[in-house]
């Protein structure tokens, strides 16, 4: 038997690699005679553009740029295709993971750092950019982004704002003269992980807003500041920037480059997994093991483990699915792609411990899976 391990990042605990190396451990450990595959995937979330890289033997930069606040960083983009295409993640630049939790606040925050790394990949002759968006600081509608590569942003009496939302709430206009005409000629591909749309309770400021700090004071104003850019946006553009699919993601960065870049928004998870060749590995796979922190309902709205596991039942390979969280009850549509869900914690605890305690749930739960199926072989 031949086991495909797949596994998405447990967020905030392991990324995608160490959860599929876990995974392995438990199966080595079980008495299950078996070989094992490792392929961790990502579904634009943080952590995508390095995957990307890695499984495409990509080659990595390093420069020199802004952070969420405006400090000097050193950052990485990469190169595949033979330097034909960038690879760019978004938290790199323009990442969470770069702030403490006491300077989180998207009112001040800025993607300018990300817009950067794009300048700086058009410099290294990229003919295709594709941005992986997860893990963001910003709520700033890709202004930031836009920034760097030349679109000014202007008050009602024509004076050029800051780029960042505080600011930016007092749009009126923008001004692309300066725009760098490089960007216009290339392919730019956006990866999302959410399809929520720009505005209202389920956009960008609303749902996103408070997980990067912001205050329920400041979720209005960074609605207020996203009604008025998409309002300025459609005027200059006739792009309907508040109702495109996937708008919101990675505060609204996604709705901002689609109008004023012509970007291609895509499901993460089948992007990654066409451009790294998961059909070729499935071929050879008896049993696929994915995962990710929670898999639930929404899981089936595009997320990781369900394109996983799409593609191994589209080819009737038995999928199991491992997570931290699962339904208390049977999900008849969850079962459709998953023969088998498994929680990896075995004991009521708080979730900082239950975070903690990831990479030992996991190898204990390949354990387990392991020796059942081993158990199911000996009664065949």
């Amino acid at each position: 038997m031949h086991i495909l391990i797949a596994p998405n990042a447990f967020k905030n605990s392991l990324d995608a690699s160490q959860v599929a190396m876990a995974i392995q451990q438990g199966l080595k450990l079980s008495k299950l005679e078996c070989t094992s595959e490792c392929f961790p995937i990502a579904d634009g979330g943080d952590g995508t553009g390095s995957l990307i890289i890695e499984s495409c033997q990509g080659k990595i930069i390093w420069k020199e740029v802004h952070d969420p606040l405006g400090r000097k960083i050193e950052a990485s983009f990469g190169l595949i295709d033979n330097g034909k295409t960038a690879v760019i993640e978004m938290a790199n630049a323009s990442g969470l993971r770069l702030l403490n939790k006491d300077e989180l606040n998207p009112l001040k925050a800025s993607s300018y750092g990300t817009g950067q790394l794009i300048r700086f990949a058009l410099d290294e002759g990229a003919d295709k950019i594709i941005i992986a968006m997860g893990g963001s600081a910003t709520v700033d509608g890709g202004c930031g982004i836009l920034s760097a590569l030349g679109i000014i942003f202007l008050d009602a009496s024509g004076e050029r704002l800051i780029a960042i939302p505080e600011y930016l709430i007092n749009i009126a206009k923008t001004d692309t003269s300066e725009l760098d005409p490089r960007i216009l000629n290339r392919q730019v591909v956006i990866l999302c992980d959410v399809d929520n749309q720009l505005l209202g309770p389920q956009g960008a400021a609303g749902v996103f807003g408070p997980q990067k700090g912001a205050s329920a004071e400041d979720v209005q104003l960074l609605e207020t500041f996203l009604e008025n850019f998409a309002s300025v946006s459609t005027a200059q553009t006739g792009i309907d920037m508040a109702h495109i699919k996937h708008g919101g993601a990675a505060g609204g960065a996604t709705a901002g480059l689609y109008t004023w870049l012509n970007a291609k928004l895509v499901n993460g998870i089948e992007y990654f997994l066409s451009l790294t060749n998961f059909d070729e590995v499935l071929k050879r796979s008896d049993l696929v093991i994915t995962g990710e922190g929670s898999i639930d309902r929404q899981t089936l709205q595009g997320k990781g483990p369900y394109g996983v596991a799409l593609r191994a039942k589209n080819k009737h390979i038995p999928v199991i699915g491992l997570a931290g969280k699962i339904p208390l009850e049977q999900d008849a549509e969850l079962q459709q792609y998953f023969d088998v869900l498994m929680s990896v914690n075995n004991e009521p605890v708080d979730l900082a411990t239950a975070m903690g305690n990831t990479q030992e749930n996991l190898i204990r739960t390949g354990i387990a899976v392991g020796n059942m199926i081993h158990i199911k072989a000996k009664q065949v």
